[in-house]
């Protein structure tokens, strides 16, 4: 900001802003009344001009920096990084230059009886996150799981039981673990695998819709034990856009917490049997996994995984309470020792009391990523972009609806995907260093 050459796109703006006010000899008082009638100006050029305001006429100089510049064309390299990031060319996309209508779509953080989360790797031809690890999910679909409201609406982004219907389906389509009550006895349906796998295809070829074919085996979809975690609207520079619905979903906790498709304990007959996650058969899925929270973060962060920002900040906060971490970001720390089922049912109940907290609470947070401008225009050294996760996206602007303040997530965009992923706070990103 020390410069005092003239670049001409400055000056002349500066100029412009500036012919209100240079006629008369400003004194600080007036300088007070003066600057923040320039509500138009951006908050970096109005650092420029306060300074002129409180020097003798005489000795005014107009102060130009091509640094705004240079964050600008920095600032457009990491978008592009980022739909890189994303599986999208950027070069393809120049022609068309207004973005793309979110699709709705839904995602479930399932958690296992023993608090660990569910993860499934994608294909590496899919259109979307290819050969990432994704909760399961997918978009809404009309004739599964009802009508949205229209694009203009607002309350096309708020949660519903279309979006609840089409988690339930599409966790069963992708993992082929159904969400779903007896209709009698209100516990989770047991379905023999044959005809959950032969379910799994008709559903997904829209042979028959989901409600029908559970309501043939005597079940309706459990969407009262959903509960809604966050809201991601994908960014307006990548070419294939989301408005997700994150929810948590509480598999029931076990005398004994291992997973299995029977169980033969005598005193395990009054629990639900939980089936083993399967992939879809390589339709959009190669492995389909539980681990804990921690032990997903740290693949990522050693590279083994690829992790897309909403999943890598979600299991983050998961894992402040399912993982007894010896700190926020040590995922590495976590004990190896089984769980008795009260501590599992403290935990769960610590991490149900977190997400109503919060200004939105995170029930109703929504978050559309942001690369935040570097500090004075340098880049960091290891190339990662920040992210700002406090903006609602374009389609809910003005709406009073928000995401996080304080927190933030540092990444760095590989053609391969985000990589080098990490949380950070508030008073982390606005050191000198980040």
């Amino acid at each position: 900001m020390g410069f005092r050459a003239f670049d001409a796109l400055a000056f002349t703006s500066l100029l412009f802003r500036l012919v209100p006010y240079t006629s008369a000899r400003l004194n600080p008082a007036a300088a007070d009344n003066s600057v923040p009638r320039l509500r138009s100006v951006s908050a970096a050029l109005r650092a420029q001009l306060r300074p002129l305001f409180f020097q003798p006429p005489r000795t005014r100089t107009f102060i130009a920096s091509t640094s705004l510049l240079s964050d600008k064309t920095q600032l457009a390299e990491e978008l592009q990084k980022q739909t890189q990031s994303n599986g999208f060319n950027p070069m393809a996309q120049k022609a068309n230059k207004v973005p793309a209508v979110p699709r709705p779509s839904s995602s479930v953080l399932l958690i296992s009886p023993n608090n660990q989360v569910l993860l499934l790797q994608r294909v590496k031809q899919s259109s979307s996150f290819p050969s990432a690890h994704v909760f399961p999910g997918g978009n809404v679909s009309e004739a599964h799981d009802g009508r949205v409201p229209p694009v203009d609406s607002p309350q096309r982004h708020v949660d519903s039981e279309v979006y609840r219907n089409a988690a339930i389906r599409e966790c069963f389509e992708e993992s082929g673990i159904l969400l779903a009550r007896n209709n009698g006895f209100g516990r989770l349906i047991e379905v023999p695998e044959a005809e959950r796998e032969e379910g799994r295809k008709e559903i997904h070829a829209n042979k028959t819709t989901f409600p029908t074919w559970l309501s043939q085996k005597g079940g309706r979809a459990d969407v009262d034990g959903l509960v809604p975690f966050t809201r991601w609207v994908t960014p307006t520079n990548v070419p294939k856009r989301f408005t997700t619905q994150m929810y948590l979903y509480f598999l029931p906790t076990l005398s004994s917490t291992s997973i299995a498709e029977s169980t033969t304990a005598e005193n395990d007959e009054e629990e639900s049997k939980i089936p083993l996650p399967t992939t879809d058969g390589g339709l959009e899925h190669t492995t389909a996994r539980f681990l804990p929270a921690s032990v997903w973060l740290r693949l990522a962060q050693e590279g083994r995984i690829i992790l897309f920002p909403p999943q890598f900040f979600l299991l983050h906060h998961v894992a402040q309470h399912f993982d007894d971490l010896s700190s926020p970001t040590a995922y590495g720390s976590i004990p190896r020792e089984p769980l008795p089922r009260e501590e599992l049912e403290n935990r769960r109940r610590a991490l149900l009391e977190f997400v109503k907290t919060g200004e939105p609470p995170w029930t109703e947070k929504v978050i559309s990523p942001i690369v935040m401008p570097a500090r004075d225009g340098k880049k960091r050294d290891d190339n990662r972009s920040l992210l700002g996760l406090e903006k609602p996206g374009p389609e809910l602007a003005g709406s009073g609806r928000s995401g996080v303040k304080d927190q933030f997530v540092l990444v760095g965009f590989k053609k391969e995907g985000p990589r080098h992923l990490e949380v950070v706070s508030r008073q982390e990103a606005l050191d000198a260093k980040l």
